[in-house]
C-alpha cells in the first residue's frame, strides 16, 4: 500500500408526508480514498470514539477501509485497509462491511470488521484491531474451506466479553445440481426456494463457535441484523419467506451467547406477498436500557400498493409490539432503513428514497408518549438537495447521534457524515 494513495480527504466542508424539512446548514465531514469510488459505509461508536468502514472501488474491484475519530467524528485519521487480498471485497448497499467497537479502560477501543469476500468462492471474513484501528490482525474466514454456494448479507455484534458474533445468509443449499421439473409441474415458488437458503451463525473470540445453520427459509438477498445485550443475549432479525410468499420480518434470540437459538418468530404480519427478493432488510438497535428496537421496509397491499417503513420495540414477554409507521418524504418506496437508540430515550431512524429521480437520505426522531407509543417527527433531509445521498447508517456518541452515508455520482462517490442530534437533551414528543 502506498501511503499517499491512502490519504484521507477530510473536507471542512405516522403518515407519509408530502415533503420533509430542509437539511440544516451543516457542512459534513467527507471521507474518501483518492482515485476511487467510496460507498457502502458502516459506523460504530463508543464514547467519543467513532469508526467508519466502507468500500473503495477502482477498476471493478473493491477493498475495505476503516477511518477512526477520537472526537465524536469532528476529524478522522487516515484510512487503513483491512482486507489483505487485494480487490476481494463484494459490496453493495445490502452487503456493506460491518464495524463494531468495544471500549477498553484507559486505552483505545478494540475494533472488529467483517466483510464479504469473493475469490474462488464467497466468504465472510473478520479482522480485529487492538490498537484503535491503526493495524488489523490477519483476516479469518468463518466458513469451512471450499464451502459451496454464495453467502453474504451479514451482521456483526461484539459482546461485553469481546466475542465477535456474526450471522449471514448462506445459499449452499442452492449450489448442487438442479433437477429438471417433471413435465407439467409448477415452477418452484419462493417458499420452496427459501428452504434452500439458511441463516448461519459463527463466533470468534474466547467462546469461538464454528459456523452452523440456525434456520432455513430466509429471503435470498436482504440484509440481516444482530445486536448483543449484556449477559450473553443475542437478538437477530432478517426477512423470512412465509407461506404464500409473504416476505415478513423474523427474529430469534439466544440467551447463552450463541450456543443455542430459539425458534424463529414473526415480528409483524404485513401481508406483502412477492415471489422475489426485495433487496431491503431490517435494522436493529439495542438501547442502553437493553430495549431492542427494529425498523423495516415493506409494502402496504391494496388497489395501489405503497411502500412504507415501520418501527417496533421488543416487549418484556419477548415479542415485538404492534408496528408504528414512520413518516417519510413521500415517495412510493422508502428503503434501506437504519435505527439507533441513545440514552435519552430517543430513537432515530434514517433511510433513503427517490425524489424526482434522485436518491435522497432522510431521518426522523422518535420519542415515547405517555401511553408508551412511539411518535416520530417530520423527516429531515441529511444533506442539501443535489447530489444523490443514500444508504445512511448511524451511531450514538458521547456528543450525540451521528450519521454516515454515500454521496455523489456512482463512479466518484464519497462518504459523508455529520451529527444529527446532540447529546444531553431528553427526548420530547414531536409536534
Amino acid at each position: 500500500m502506498l501511503p499517499a494513495l491512502l490519504a484521507l480527504l477530510v473536507v471542512a466542508a405516522s403518515a407519509v408526508l408530502p415533503a420533509g424539512q430542509d437539511a440544516p446548514a451543516v457542512v459534513p465531514v467527507t471521507l474518501a480514498v483518492p482515485g476511487r469510488a467510496n460507498a457502502t459505509p458502516w459506523i460504530a461508536a463508543q464514547g467519543t470514539h467513532v469508526a467508519v468502514a466502507w468500500a473503495a472501488t477502482a477498476a471493478g474491484t473493491s477493498d475495505i477501509f476503516v477511518a477512526m475519530s477520537a472526537n465524536a467524528g469532528a476529524a478522522f485519521s487516515a484510512p487503513v485497509q483491512v482486507n489483505t487480498v487485494a480487490g476481494e471485497a463484494r459490496v453493495n448497499g445490502e452487503i456493506p462491511p460491518r464495524v463494531v467497537l468495544r471500549a477498553r479502560a484507559g486505552t483505545t477501543p478494540e475494533v472488529v470488521v467483517a466483510w464479504n469476500a469473493v475469490d474462488q468462492g464467497t466468504e465472510i471474513k473478520l479482522a480485529r484491531s487492538v490498537d484503535g484501528g491503526a493495524t488489523f490482525s490477519a483476516p479469518v474466514s468463518l466458513q469451512a474451506t471450499g464451502a459451496a454456494g454464495e453467502r453474504g448479507w451479514h451482521a456483526l455484534a461484539l459482546d461485553d466479553q469481546g466475542v465477535a458474533h456474526v450471522i449471514w445468509l448462506d445459499h449452499r443449499g442452492l449450489a448442487g445440481p438442479k433437477a429438471e421439473p417433471a413435465h407439467g409441474a409448477a415452477a418452484e415458488d419462493g417458499v420452496a426456494m427459501a428452504q434452500k437458503s439458511s441463516l448461519y451463525y459463527a463466533s470468534v473470540g474466547a467462546r469461538a463457535s464454528a459456523e452452523r445453520a440456525i434456520t432455513p427459509g430466509v429471503c435470498y438477498c436482504c440484509k440481516s441484523a444482530l445486536v448483543a445485550l449484556p449477559g450473553g443475549t443475542l437478538v437477530s432479525a432478517w426477512r423470512h419467506v412465509y407461506a404464500g410468499n409473504m416476505r415478513d420480518m423474523a427474529f430469534t434470540v439466544s440467551r447463552d451467547g450463541g450456543r443455542t437459538f430459539a425458534a424463529p418468530t414473526r415480528v409483524s404480519g404485513d401481508g406483502w406477498s412477492i415471489n422475489g427478493c426485495p433487496d431491503d432488510g431490517p435494522a436493529l438497535a439495542a438501547a442502553p436500557d437493553a430495549r431492542v428496537h427494529i425498523v423495516w421496509p415493506t409494502v402496504i397491499p391494496g388497489a395501489e400498493p405503497m411502500g412504507a417503513l415501520f418501527y417496533s420495540v421488543r416487549r418484556e414477554d419477548g415479542s415485538f409490539a404492534r408496528r408504528t409507521r414512520i413518516p417519510t418524504l413521500g415517495s412510493p418506496k422508502p428503503s434501506h432503513p437504519e435505527v439507533v437508540a441513545d440514552g435519552t430515550g430517543r430513537v432515530v431512524v434514517a433511510w433513503d428514497e427517490s425524489l424526482a429521480g434522485v436518491r435522497t437520505a432522510a431521518y426522523s426522531v422518535g420519542a415515547r408518549q405517555a401511553d408508551g407509543a412511539m411518535r416520530f417527527s417530520t423527516p429531515t433531509r441529511l444533506a442539501s438537495a443535489g447530489a444523490p445521498t443514500l444508504y445512511p447508517v448511524m451511531a450514538s456518541t458521547a456528543s450525540g447521534v451521528v450519521a454516515a452515508w454515500t454521496s455523489g455520482a456512482p463512479g466518484a462517490s464519497v462518504i459523508q457524515m455529520r451529527q444529527l442530534v446532540a447529546a444531553g437533551v431528553a427526548a420530547s414528543a414531536p409536534r
